[in-house]
């Protein structure tokens, strides 16, 4: 039997567990997600929520923000490649590979993570998270499926 191939990957937002988009991960029909355990970066990101639809940003600009909290799992090619659709892979955000910090005994576990890259500037002044949890103050809301390009609204603003 072949050895499937596996990925790091540290989930941040909705695709942590109790949140709006985990079912991806723990649906096996879209392919092999194992839960590893919880980590945080190893340098300061800004995570903010924007949009109408209370979307969490990972911003592009290391060295700002605060230590973000997430989750790391394993994850297959064809639940990697639904991950970079539901995060619009290209063409809103990018991914990197950044040293995710597990705990003392553990270290620095490589992970891949996604990223919005050429962020507009107002985004910075949004209140910065280490942690997200969606809330009835700020509810996460699906957009509808290619119906809404999400940059284009960030460029715009929230209004």
């Amino acid at each position: 039997m072949a050895q499937r191939a596996l990925r790091r990957v540290f989930v941040y937002g909705t695709l942590k567990r109790g949140e709006p988009n985990h079912h991806l991960l723990a649906d096996a029909d879209n392919g092999y997600a194992k839960f590893i355990c919880k980590g945080s970066t190893n340098r300061r990101f800004p995570l903010v929520v924007a949009t109408r639809y209370n979307i969490p940003f990972l911003l592009d600009k290391p060295g700002t923000g605060s230590y973000v909290t997430g989750e790391i799992y394993e994850v297959d090619d064809p639940l990697f490649e639904q991950l970079d659709v539901l995060e619009d892979y290209r063409k809103l955000y990018d991914r990197q590979i950044e040293d995710i910090n597990v705990g003392i005994e553990g270290g620095n576990v490589p992970c891949w993570l996604y990223l919005l890259r050429n962020c507009p500037d107002r985004l910075l002044k949004l209140p910065m998270l280490s942690e997200y949890r969606n809330t009835l103050e700020q509810p996460y809301s699906r957009r509808p499926p290619g119906k809404v390009n999400i940059f284009e609204e960030l460029l715009k603003g929230d209004e």
